[in-house]
């Protein structure tokens, strides 16, 4: 029976491609995705190089006792910049500091776990909240998509993050909404207050739960 690979072997193979590059670096391929109409950047750019292997970094929370989510912790460094906007017994959604994007939100579940931790009961609640929240987001008059993300490198209690793609901007389609995210004006706390309220009226309408 094949055996998955080690990341050795994955990490050999990649350094070996690189070491077989111009200047010792990765190729930029003629088709990737540097040449789609919505790669945010211009100019003559080359692969970053390949690290060598190193420990995997520890996470926020990675100790329940440490999580913001513990008994009695205290308060994050501008947690009140990412005000909570919905709640139930076992969740709840946080608007992200206004950004580029016209509306930014984060589920998290209460009880301390990871995504790939939860259990088969808040796995049904997260895929149902999310379904109802991605439509009342789309809703939204200003957004043509809402795109999920969980990358998870930063903390270890699980977040997932709702991100509302501009309507009839063909550049931001895709992945690079993550980015044009950064770069696009900041919407103002106003705007982002009023699109963050509308899409969780959708979803109490939806779902149920509690606007705050």
């Amino acid at each position: 029976m094949p055996q998955p690979e080690s990341i050795e072997d994955f990490a050999a193979r990649v350094h070996a491609a690189q070491e077989a590059g111009p200047e010792g670096r990765l190729p930029l391929i003629d088709d990737g995705f540097t040449t789609w109409p919505t790669f945010p950047f211009d100019g003559d750019l080359r692969v970053r190089e390949v690290m060598a292997l190193a420990d995997e970094e520890p996470r926020f929370g990675e100790d329940p006792a440490t999580c913001w989510c513990a008994p009695g912790a205290e308060m994050r460094p501008g947690a009140d910049r990412w005000p909570v906007v919905w709640r139930d017994e076992h969740w709840h959604i946080k608007a992200a500091p206004p950004s580029g994007a016209p509306c930014v939100l984060i589920l998290e579940p209460l009880e301390h776990a990871d995504l790939s931790a939860l259990s088969p009961q808040r796995a049904a609640e997260f895929g149902q909240i999310s379904v109802a929240l991605s439509a009342s987001v789309e809703a939204l008059p200003s957004v043509g998509r809402c795109h999920i993300g969980r990358w998870g490198d930063g903390g270890a209690h699980a977040h997932v993050w709702f991100i509302a793609r501009p309507a009839r901007m063909p550049q931001t389609r895709g992945t690079f909404m993550a980015l044009w995210d950064d770069y696009f004006p900041p919407v103002p706390v106003a705007v982002r207050d009023a699109n963050a309220a509308a899409a969780i009226r959708g979803l109490v309408a939806a779902y149920g739960g509690h606007a705050l």
